[in-house]
């Protein structure tokens, strides 16, 4: 009744999830009742509740996943990103430490650090940062739409549109 869900049936789930096949919450939360201490489940299921507007449910959800693996670096990122756009800058900037032992080209070290120039508003810093971890970032596509929604408020903010 423990351990990790096999990668195949994860594979199928985030495809599902990727291409819109409804009722994914409750296949997941299925899935966690099997595999409670899966931090990918969590992850994925944390990921929905914040789509689905349930975001203490949400945050619950992505903590776990990062309590029960510290060293997830997407469950962390998308854990420290929540708490800064709920206002917990302080607690985003600690969650956000662990990642800095990623590897300099890594794209989520990008997008921390051009959050980390969001805090300082450092508009020009967050457009630069963000824009090199989108350049690098071929594994996760749907982030970088984030990332690029959060670019064009700075280019607002600056005073100008860079493309």
């Amino acid at each position: 009744m423990s351990g990790l869900c096999s990668d195949t049936v994860l594979e199928a789930v985030v495809q599902d999830m990727q291409t819109g096949v409804p009722d994914q919450l409750e296949r997941i939360n299925a899935l966690l009742t099997e595999f409670p201490d899966d931090a990918r489940l969590h992850f994925l299921f944390g990921s929905l509740l914040v789509q689905a507007g349930r975001l203490i449910e949400g945050h619950n959800s992505l903590k776990r996943a990062v309590t029960l693996a510290p060293d997830f670096p997407i469950a962390r990122f998308q854990l420290g990103l929540f708490q800064l756009t709920s206002g917990e800058t302080a607690n985003a900037l600690e969650t956000f430490g662990r990642l800095d032992g990623l590897p300099d080209g890594h794209y989520l070290r990008k997008f921390v650090d051009g959050l980390r120039c969001l805090i300082r508003d450092d508009f020009k810093g967050v457009i630069a940062n963000l824009q090199e971890g989108i350049r690098l970032n071929a594994e996760n596509l749907p982030l970088n739409g984030d990332m690029r929604m959060i670019i064009q408020q700075c280019e607002l903010l600056i005073g100008g549109a860079s493309g």
